[in-house]
């Protein structure tokens, strides 16, 4: 491996190759590690995020945005800490998602409630979040994990950041973020479908 090709890997731009064997179904979860850690806050931090946010007259408030942005950033912490610590896990693997579905679909909640969003759009992405859900747990099932491709990890960024920006202000830069995710959680909604379904076929033979 090259100097350059190992930076690459470091900071998430390079992800070719098999995921660490201790992230597969079956392994122990180790919980307590530096990067979950950061998941455990992260995850702590959406019900704060959820009441001030609720609890304000127009939705837009310095300490709900910033906590947003705080919770939505740190996904790119606790990877780069599991990198960077070799301190890879199964728990990481079943954590990391779950918290970027309930932020996102935290976000939503408060974007519905003031119309900060287009509420249409909204409810798609929360019908998709549901259904990645459903669709992740009964993979897990037939002990298939969803495999994260680029277009829906930066889906992910993109939704978020929308979202974020609709809890700043009412610019059109908000929506067009935020649309901009939605149509790439779709087609990597639609790309973990048919990933699943390969996998499935190749299962029964």
């Amino acid at each position: 491996m090259t100097p350059t090709t190992s930076k690459r890997r470091l900071f998430g731009l390079d992800r070719s190759g098999p995921k660490p064997s201790v992230t597969r179904r079956g392994q122990p979860l180790h919980p307590l590690t530096i990067p979950n850690l950061v998941g455990y806050v992260r995850l702590a931090g959406i019900p704060v995020f959820l009441y001030l946010a609720l609890g304000s007259s127009d939705g837009r408030t310095a300490a709900s945005a910033i906590l947003y942005l705080a919770i939505a950033g740190s996904d790119y912490l606790d990877g780069f800490l599991a990198r960077v610590t070799g301190q890879y896990s199964r728990m990481g693997a079943l954590l990391d998602p779950v918290v970027d579905r309930l932020t996102v679909l935290a976000g939503v909640v408060v974007c519905w409630k003031f119309e900060l969003l287009p509420r249409w759009a909204l409810a798609i992405l929360a019908a998709r979040e549901v259904v990645t859900v459903v669709v992740a747990q009964m993979g897990l099932r037939r002990g298939l994990d969803l495999e994260i491709n680029w277009v829906g990890r930066w889906s992910v960024w993109l939704t978020m950041g929308g979202i974020f920006l609709a809890l700043v202000t009412a610019a059109w830069v908000a929506p067009a973020m935020f649309f901009a995710g939605l149509i790439g959680s779709l087609l990597a909604s639609a790309l973990y479908l048919r990933t699943g379904l390969a996998a499935m076929r190749r299962e029964e033979r």
